[in-house]
């Protein structure tokens, strides 16, 4: 199965379109409330909608997730990387190699 990874570069979330397009709405719902716990944050940012239809699913993940974690040992040798031509630090294609 191909790969597809992008990424936006460090501090550049501001040309993320999701990011311009939600974000104003959660922080309006949220405005002038004390957000004690995560469970209260969840509970404004779900009552976030707009009159165009938008409306946000929130799930809070417990996960913790590991730092320095590594890939699999064997992924470079079974996987070819193909990097894009715009960007190619932060765009590129992991795809099966066919050797």
């Amino acid at each position: 199965m191909r790969i597809r990874i992008a990424h936006y570069p460090s501090y550049c979330s501001k040309y993320n379109p999701i990011e311009h397009r939600v974000f104003p709405h959660i922080t309006r719902a949220c405005k002038g409330v004390p957000l004690e716990s995560v469970e209260m944050a969840k509970h404004y940012i779900e009552k976030t909608e707009t009159t165009k239809g938008l409306k946000v699913v929130v799930r809070i993940i417990d996960k913790v997730f590991e730092t320095g974690r590594k890939y699999a040992t064997d992924f470079k040798k079974n996987m070819a990387i193909q990097f894009d031509k715009f960007l190619p630090k932060w765009n590129y294609v992991a795809m099966p190699c066919t050797c």
